[in-house]
C-alpha cells in the first residue's frame, strides 16, 4: 500500500511540471525548459530514495519527448541534438536523485546519532540524579545520627543538672545554706541558658538545611553588627579586642543572621583561647568585600581539619559546645552572599568572614 501511494505520489508530481512545461512553451524554448522536472525528481529523492527518483527521470524524459520533441506525441526523436539533450538531462537526474538520496541517509544517520546522544545524556542525567538523592539521603542519616547524639548528651547534660539542682531545692528533708540555695539556683539558670542555645542552634541549622533562611537585607555598619554580638557574651566581651576604622563602608545583610554569625566565631574564639588571653577583631575594607577577622590565642587546627570545621556537630580537640556554631556561622554568611573559612596562622585560629559591600546608590538631588 506504501508503495502504490509513492508511485501515485510520483506520478502525479510529473504530471505537474508537465502541465506547467506546457503552459510555459509558448514563452521560453521548449528544451530549456527540461530542467523544470528536477523539480519532481529531487523531491522524490529527498522522500523516497533513488529507486522512485530513477523512475521519476525516466518518466520525465518519456514525457518531455512524447509532448514536447518533434514530431510531437510519439517517442520517435528526428534531430540528434535532442537526443544528446535528452541523455545529458537523464544523467543529471539520476545524479541529482542519486546525492539526495545520500543526503537524506546521511541526515537519517545523523538524526539517529542525535537520538543515542539524548538518550545517553538522559541516561547519565537519572545517573545523576540517583546519585545526588543518594547523597542527600546519606547527608540526611549521618544529619540524624549526628542530631540524636547531639539530644542524647547536649541537651540531656543541662536536663540532668537542672532535674538535680531543682531537686535539691525542692526537698525538704535537706538543710541547704543561703549560699548553697543561692548556688544551685545560679546551676539551674546557666545549664537553662546553656540548653535555650542549643535548641536555638538546632532549630538555626533546620532552617539552613531546609532552605527556609531567606534573609532580610538592609543597610550595616560593622561596628553596630559587632556590638550586638559582643552584647550577647556576657563578661566574656570584655577579652575581644577591636580594630575597626571610622572608615569602613557598610554592608547590606540581615542583621539578626551575621550578629549570630560575628557571636558564634567570637564564642568559638573564647572558648580556644586561654582564659587570660585576649580575642581580635579586626575589620578589613576591600574593592568588593569586607573582611571581618576573629583571630585566638589557641592551638590552631592542622590545614587538614580546617574544612571540616564547619561540618555539623563537629567538636575541636577540647570537646567544647555542641559543634554546630561554625556550621551554623557559614550558613548564615553564605545565605547573606558572603563566605567564611578558616586561614593559616601559626599564632593561633583565624577565621574569616567576607560580607559583600554595599552598593554605591546614586544621591537624587531634591
Amino acid at each position: 500500500m506504501k508503495t502504490l501511494t509513492r508511485a501515485a505520489a510520483s506520478a502525479a508530481a510529473l504530471a505537474l511540471v508537465t502541465g506547467a512545461i506546457e503552459l510555459l512553451k509558448g514563452h521560453v524554448p521548449v528544451l530549456s525548459l527540461a530542467v523544470l522536472y528536477l523539480l519532481a525528481i529531487i523531491p522524490v529523492a529527498v522522500a523516497w530514495g533513488s529507486v522512485f527518483a530513477v523512475g521519476v527521470a525516466i518518466g520525465s524524459m518519456l514525457a518531455f519527448n512524447f509532448f514536447f520533441v518533434v514530431p510531437l506525441y510519439t517517442f520517435t526523436i528526428q534531430d540528434t541534438k535532442n537526443w544528446f539533450a535528452l541523455l545529458v538531462f537523464v544523467v543529471t537526474a539520476v545524479v541529482v536523485s542519486e546525492l539526495a538520496s545520500r543526503s537524506r541517509r546521511r541526515a537519517e544517520e545523523a538524526e539517529a546519532a542525535f537520538r543515542r546522544l539524548r538518550d545517553l545524556t538522559e541516561e547519565r542525567e537519572r545517573l545523576a540524579e540517583g546519585v545526588l538523592e543518594a547523597e542527600a539521603l546519606r547527608r540526611s542519616d549521618a544529619l540524624k545520627t549526628a542530631l540524636l547524639r547531639a539530644v542524647s548528651h547536649d541537651l540531656r547534660s543541662p536536663l540532668t543538672a537542672i532535674l538535680a539542682s531543682a531537686d535539691a531545692l525542692a526537698s525538704p528533708g535537706l538543710a541547704l545554706e543561703p549560699e548553697d540555695r543561692l548556688g544551685l539556683a545560679e546551676t539551674i539558670r546557666g545549664e537553662a541558658t546553656r540548653l535555650d542555645r542549643v535548641v536555638e542552634q538546632l532549630l538555626d541549622l533546620s532552617r539552613l538545611e531546609a532552605g527556609a533562611a531567606e534573609p532580610h537585607r538592609e543597610l550595616w555598619h560593622v561596628d553596630e553588627l559587632v556590638g550586638q554580638a559582643l552584647a550577647g557574651l556576657g563578661a566574656e566581651a570584655g577579652r575581644v579586642r577591636l580594630e575597626i576604622g571610622s572608615e569602613t563602608p557598610p554592608v547590606e545583610v540581615d542583621a539578626a543572621q551575621v550578629e549570630r554569625v560575628l557571636a558564634n566565631l567570637l564564642d568559638n574564639a573564647l572558648k580556644y583561647s586561654p582564659p587570660a588571653s585576649f580575642v581580635l577583631l579586626r575589620a578589613e575594607p576591600g574593592a568588593t568585600e569586607l573582611r571581618i577577622h576573629v583571630v585566638d590565642s589557641g592551638a590552631g587546627l592542622p590545614d587538614e581539619q580546617r574544612d571540616a570545621l564547619f561540618q555539623p556537630f563537629r567538636r575541636g580537640a577540647a570537646g567544647h559546645g555542641s559543634g554546630l556554631g561554625l556550621a551554623i556561622a557559614r550558613g548564615f554568611a553564605e545565605a547573606n552572599g558572603g563566605r567564611l573559612w578558616a586561614q593559616d596562622d601559626p599564632g593561633g585560629g583565624h577565621l574569616v568572614l567576607s560580607l559583600p559591600l554595599a552598593e554605591r546608590r546614586a544621591v537624587v538631588p531634591a
